[in-house]
């Protein structure tokens, strides 16, 4: 339901208030339970992929794909709170040689 999508807008909001912006992109890294975020996060982009193909072939609510889109965008914040609070920041990411 689209309220249940709201309330996880609402959280990531609220979190995210607390961050630097971001600048670039980051690794998953940091204390453990940002690790544990951050691999939550990707069982739930797996799962929200999974489930557009599935929409392929079967009716699936529209509301269930940004459900999961924005609980994965949530995670992703939660990751980053935890290692900012911990005073780890962000890792950013940088492009290896060629």
């Amino acid at each position: 339901e689209e309220r249940h999508v709201k309330a996880l807008e609402e959280a990531i909001d609220r979190f995210d208030a607390e961050l630097p912006r971001l600048r670039s992109f980051i690794l998953p890294a940091g204390p453990r339970a940002a690790a544990l975020a951050h691999a939550a996060r990707s069982v739930v982009r797996r799962a929200e992929r999974r489930t557009v193909s599935l929409a392929r072939a079967e009716r699936i609510s529209p509301e269930t794909i940004r459900y999961l889109n924005r609980l994965s965008d949530l995670l992703f914040v939660i990751a980053r709170l935890v290692a900012h609070r911990a005073g780890a920041g962000d890792e950013p990411w940088t492009a290896g040689p060629r």
